[in-house]
């Protein structure tokens, strides 16, 4: 019988929250935990309290830590050093792997590992904002990067970047594994162009996050309200969803927008494979891969994405999706005009992408790659 080793998958955030990152690292434990040879404990943090809380879900034993304070998107607190190398020791892990860019845990987990070999999985470009407002949480980022983080990818026995964009991409060490889509539940819906006229994001809306650009994207859409029954959807939930409303009302569009929730399971399948075009107009390198318009390409569903970050890796501009220059509303408004007034256009799109996607993204070649590298370990 072979020998299972324990894995400890160290994340600042965790499945409920919803994230890229999140559903990447928990995607990791599931596929440990189903592996004859792994056993996975996660090792994450809580929303809200200051207690440990240990349960078991999906068969991974999770093991959430309190944070004293939050600075921006960033829980933190003096205990951790203490409660890692505890929860370390106590699960019997023999590897580490901790996932970023939130600063903090992962960085920590590398360096509490002690000779447990180490994988860093790091899932961004810069998280540098250049929002108005943000020159204290700026330079924190840059000291961070410039300073920080190069010690823990040194420190780190092997780095997984996500895209070619992420920072962790160039060093000897490093190894490029992307996201993955389930492309057996995500399916292709109806032809793009028998679909209802909506231009749709999907993920989380949070002031920490403005470099998703859903306010450029309420702007453009603005610039589309001549097409009859255009709606923009607002899928995800997040404390900016009040801020991109009520833009939407000074801008006179707010009974065209739809505020649609957080969504999961089949519910957000059947959104995404009903949707007329996925918008992500991220501002920044920031978006280092775009979860969410691989998803849509898997069902069938034209994307528009910036031209930044990874999102050029992913959508083959003109081939299985569109690109737009990021932090235009005019631009992005143009580009999203060219798929909802042309149906043979987003029909080619639709069927370019989940091409795309199954070939290059399914997840059980993700997850093997990952699989390996921690039994080469």
């Amino acid at each position: 019988m072979t020998a299972r080793r324990t894995v400890a998958v160290v994340a600042p955030y965790y499945p409920p929250k919803v994230g890229g990152a999140e559903h990447y690292a928990a995607r990791i434990a599931g596929a440990l935990a189903a592996a004859p040879d792994f056993t996975p404990v996660v090792v994450t943090t809580r929303l809200k309290g200051l207690r440990t809380t240990v349960s078991v879900e999906d068969g991974v034993q999770i093991v959430r830590l309190g944070a004293w304070v939050r600075v921006s998107n960033t829980p933190l607190s003096p205990l951790w050093p203490f409660q890692l190398r505890y929860w370390l020791r106590r699960t019997g892990a023999e590897l580490v792997n901790a996932h970023a860019p939130v600063p903090g845990l992962g960085d920590l987990a590398v360096v509490c590992a002690g000779r447990r070999p180490t994988v860093f999985t790091y899932h961004a470009g810069s998280m540098h904002k250049g929002e108005p407002g943000s020159g204290l949480a700026d330079r924190l980022i840059a000291l961070y990067e410039r300073h920080l983080l190069p010690r823990v990818f040194r420190r780190a026995d092997r780095l997984v970047a996500v895209s070619p964009t992420s920072l962790a991409a160039g060093h000897p060490h490093a190894v490029e594994i992307s996201p993955g889509v389930d492309t057996g539940r995500f399916t292709p819906g109806e032809p793009p162009v028998r679909r209802r006229q909506t231009v749709s994001y999907v993920g989380r809306m949070d002031r920490t996050s403005a470099w998703k650009g859903i306010d450029v994207l309420v702007r453009a859409f603005v610039e589309l309200t001549d097409l009859p029954g255009l709606r923009l959807r607002l899928v995800g939930g997040g404390d900016a969803l009040p801020d991109h409303l009520a833009l939407a009302d000074r801008l006179g569009v707010a009974d065209r927008v739809d505020a649609v929730g957080e969504l999961t399971g089949d519910a957000l399948v059947e959104e995404v494979r009903s949707a007329g075009v996925v918008v992500l107009p991220a501002r920044t390198e920031a978006e280092s891969f775009g979860m969410a318009l691989a998803e849509a390409m898997a069902c069938g569903t034209p994307v528009v994405g910036s031209d930044v970050g990874g999102i050029p890796y992913l959508v083959v501009d003109g081939e299985s999706g569109l690109l737009a220059p990021p932090g235009d509303p005019a631009g992005l408004a143009a580009v999203c005009r060219r798929v909802l007034t042309d149906g043979p256009l987003a029909d080619r799109l639709g069927g370019a992408g989940r091409r795309r996607v199954v070939e290059r993204y399914g997840w059980d070649s993700v997850l093997g790659r990952y699989l390996s590298l921690f039994r080469s370990l």
